[in-house]
């Protein structure tokens, strides 16, 4: 297994959890004539060099801007997948270069009557 980058004894981590969104998303012709619900959150795991940000806010990794990015993905048009819709996330936080780690969770809450949701979870790491 490989190790995460950042994933020494010293860890900084951002989060947002379950950010509910309405969205165009899927590949359904239903789901393409409504939007529908759907939960993201989002781990980010600073790089070594990152992981004391302290008080300063220069140095931190600033979910507000995470949260941001998430709201216009979602509003800028259909989107197929929840892979899809992953990826872009994850590509928008590695713009970040103290991001060395990003797990992105996208899930359709409203699909399922029996289930409390259904989607992806991606994993990606800056190349090193």
């Amino acid at each position: 297994m490989a190790e995460i980058p950042g994933s020494g004894a010293d860890r900084y981590k951002v989060f947002v959890n379950n950010l509910v969104l309405m969205c165009s998303i899927g590949v359904r012709r239903a789901e393409r004539e409504r939007l529908q619900r759907v939960r993201i959150s989002v781990e980010l795991t600073a790089t070594a060099e990152a992981a004391h940000p302290r008080e300063d806010r220069r140095r931190v990794i600033n979910y507000e801007k995470i949260v941001t990015t998430i709201r216009q993905i979602a509003r800028s048009g259909h989107i197929d997948l929840c892979e899809g819709f992953a990826e872009r996330i994850a590509g928008a936080c590695f713009a970040d270069p103290r991001v060395a780690h990003a797990r992105i969770s996208v899930e359709k809450i409203d699909i399922y009557p029996d289930a409390e949701g259904v989607g992806a979870i991606l994993e990606r790491s800056r190349p090193v």
